[in-house]
């Protein structure tokens, strides 16, 4: 079913459309496409058009009443059909998700504050709020989403064992003792023992601070995360002592994703493709010994021509291969943070509509929604992350089926 577009969407659509005739040709616009699709989910849910004989029929039309929707375009005067039997109420009418009262939150909470950037000041009058906007509302729905938050972000984690946790930093922008600066927002997340995933944590501070990776993972310790078998992350400076220092026993995999863009910042431009498909046969061995001897062998044909690429590959070998270790069914999801993608890219969508966040309690109210709404889909999936049989093989030992294949690297 339909929902209702991001305040960022009508915005950007409003600042198009310029003078107040064209606004209000939008509002009509709105009004009717909206009240269609109403019309629309009523005719799929009883099984009928109005007036129309189906013997799918399995209700019936019983007048209607009215209902006011505030729009960034204007209020909307919308038709709420009525059944017989039982009650109707449309979808996209529902109450607003946790991410969207967040962002809501985060951008009043710059404007009266005074540290809005103008795409925000925009945005707020877009929403219908040039007007002024009362602190305590502000308050009271920032205290709302924060108990949310905060309850997502400390909640047990000893509900099951986590063999596998990918940690990973984006970052944002904001004010930290009236500077901008850039921040980053780490998230942590993990496949449980019975193949879902979840959210694990959140937390901003600095990226390259080992006391802040130590107090991050410390914290996820404490919250009863256990199992783990392998954490999944990028290099980043003090992760890798932390990691080793709070999670004894587990085994630590460097993104392959972002050891290639660091290896190949060694090799002229003209050889980037080939050396990166040169490399990616080490990652498509079927066992464990062809795939750190496949390694060896790059880096013997690396060192010649680009030895601080064979340097950087060749320490990195025990790093970067540790998921060979683990069942092959898993091999292309934890060799590198790429799962954790699709979440950085839903924050990014929120948090650039803000541009400049007014501190950090604000980026974690909105991170923290935008990350208790993936959560929630990832509980309701209807397909498993991992298959539950193939996580029942991680403590057994890889099948060896040593094959290797020898590439070549192009000619001087």
């Amino acid at each position: 079913m339909a929902h209702h577009d991001d305040a960022s969407t009508y915005a950007d659509l409003l600042a198009r459309l310029g003078d107040d005739g064209s606004k209000e040709l939008f509002r009509r616009l709105l009004e009717a496409a909206l009240q269609d699709l109403i019309d629309a989910e009523l005719t799929s849910e009883i099984g009928a058009g109005r007036h129309e004989r189906a013997p799918s029929r399995s209700n019936y039309r019983n007048g209607a009443r009215t209902r006011l929707l505030s729009t960034p375009a204007g209020d909307i005067e919308l038709r709420i059909p009525k059944v017989r039997v039982g009650s109707f109420f449309p979808s996209l009418l529902e109450p607003r998700r946790r991410v969207d009262k967040a962002l809501w939150a985060v951008i009043m909470t710059a404007y009266i504050t005074g540290t809005s950037t103008r795409k925000v000041d925009d945005l707020v009058k877009a929403l219908g709020c040039d007007t002024g906007v009362s602190k305590s509302t502000v308050s009271r729905i920032c205290t709302e989403i924060d108990e949310q938050v905060g309850v997502f972000r400390t909640r047990h984690l000893d509900h099951l064992a986590f063999p596998y946790v990918f940690v990973d930093a984006t970052y944002v922008k904001a004010r930290v003792d009236h500077h901008i600066v850039s921040r980053a927002v780490v998230v942590a997340t993990g496949v449980a023992s019975d193949g879902n995933r979840e959210v694990l944590g959140l937390d901003v501070g600095d990226s390259e601070d080992e006391v802040f990776w130590t107090q991050f993972l410390r914290s996820l310790r404490d919250r009863g995360l256990g199992g783990m078998k392998l954490v999944i992350s990028d290099a980043h400076s003090g992760l890798k002592a932390a990691i080793s220092r709070v999670f004894q026993g587990a085994s630590w995999q460097r993104c392959k994703v972002h050891l290639m863009r660091n290896l190949l910042a060694h090799v002229p431009k003209s050889h980037k493709e080939m050396i990166a498909a040169t490399v990616r046969t080490v990652f498509a061995q079927p066992d464990p010994e062809a795939t750190r001897e496949q390694l060896r062998q790059v880096v013997a044909m690396l060192e010649t021509r680009y030895p601080n690429a064979a340097e950087l590959l060749q320490e990195a070998e025990h790093d970067v291969t540790a998921y060979a270790s683990f069942p092959r069914a898993h091999w292309r999801k934890i060799a590198s943070t790429n799962p954790l993608e699709r979440v950085h890219k839903e924050i990014k969508r929120r948090s650039n509509v803000v541009g400049i966040f007014p501190d950090d309690a604000s980026v974690i109210r909105l991170v923290g929604a935008v990350l208790a709404e993936t959560h929630d889909d990832w509980q309701t999936a209807e397909r498993r992350y991992l298959s539950e049989g193939s996580m029942n093989q991680i403590d057994q030992p890889p099948k060896e089926v040593t094959t290797t294949h020898t590439p070549q690297l192009p000619a001087a």
